[in-house]
């Protein structure tokens, strides 16, 4: 019994560090359009009972960075709808162009620089007319830490990766350097650096930030299908792993419910993947931002999120 406490008690320790974290969701500041109409619609998705959305944010939290001022690389809202065992995915692309709850604009992936969770839900609730209840955000090392802990991922490489200008901040002494990194198109079983080599690079892509984006709901996936092999013994590696690399408000009780509740969803069809994509957002926005059109994006959103 001693052993097996000094065991899992660390791991334990890390978890619920991670877990519950209390976010304070500022008051929105005033409108910087008066044109923008941002106030909640009622959604033509009628309010399931046990259903919940989260907020997906995935950061470059390299050296580069101050670790209280990461951008978000990633950010997808997913509807979670136990009863029908169905999920909603929707990737926000990170140059979109947005108000931001202090009442200043800029793109979206400043949300959370400037506010942290809080300022990134405030943002997107105010913004797309959704309510969010909790959150979940990642670093780049959590994420490579993350799949190894799983023993890697499988995925077919729909949208292959050859990148000349990779930055080489991981794991290197000068995080400004570059290097070149390629996936290759195919049937792939990817560990860890890999994974997060293909979901990071943007360059040699044909679509872009729509690629990656689509990459990035891709390996959500191929996660999901690995952890479903996960058992008890494998949790002291895994949150050991996740160690000051993963933050979320979900508490850890409502965690532990929702772990067999994942093995329930095995349709895939039952799992919706949406990118963003032209016409809901043109070029030439502010500092090479996307300037959304934001009609078509709220009557998008609302189809699916309430």
């Amino acid at each position: 019994m001693a052993g097996s406490l000094a065991y899992f008690l660390p791991a334990a320790k890390l978890a619920w560090d991670a877990t519950g974290q209390v976010v304070t969701v500022p008051s929105p500041g005033p409108s910087p359009s008066p044109t923008l109409d941002t106030s909640p619609s009622p959604s033509a998705v009628a309010q399931v009972p046990g259903a919940f959305t989260v907020l997906l944010l995935g950061s470059d939290d390299d050296s580069k960075f101050s670790s209280d001022h990461v951008l978000t690389q990633s950010m997808i809202l997913v509807r979670v709808i136990p009863s029908t065992h169905s999920v909603t995915m929707l990737s926000i692309p990170r140059d979109l162009y947005v108000p931001f709850w202090t009442g200043g604009s800029g793109k979206i992936d400043g949300a959370y620089s400037y506010g942290q969770a809080g300022g990134a839900i405030a943002t997107v609730e105010r913004d797309f007319g959704v309510h969010i209840d909790y959150y979940i955000w990642i670093g780049l090392l959590g994420l490579v830490k993350l799949i190894d802990a799983i023993g890697g991922i499988d995925v077919v490489t729909s949208n292959p990766v050859m990148d000349d200008f990779y930055p080489n901040d991981i794991f290197s002494q000068y995080p400004y350097d570059y290097s070149r990194v390629a996936v290759l198109p195919g049937p792939q079983h990817l560990d860890g650096l890999h994974a997060m080599q293909y979901v990071r690079s943007r360059h040699g892509d044909l679509q872009s930030d729509i690629g990656r984006s689509k990459r990035q709901q891709q390996v959500l996936l191929a996660i999901r299908l690995k952890a479903r092999q996960v058992s008890s013994a494998d949790v002291p590696a895994i949150a050991k792993a996740l160690g000051g690399e993963i933050k979320t408000s979900i508490p850890l009780d409502r965690i532990v419910e929702l772990i067999p509740l994942a093995a329930t969803f095995e349709n895939p069809d039952a799992i919706n993947s949406i990118v963003m994509e032209p016409p809901l957002f043109h070029g030439n926005g502010p500092d090479g931002s996307l300037t959304p059109n934001w009609p078509a994006i709220l009557a998008l959103v609302r189809q699916y999120f309430p």
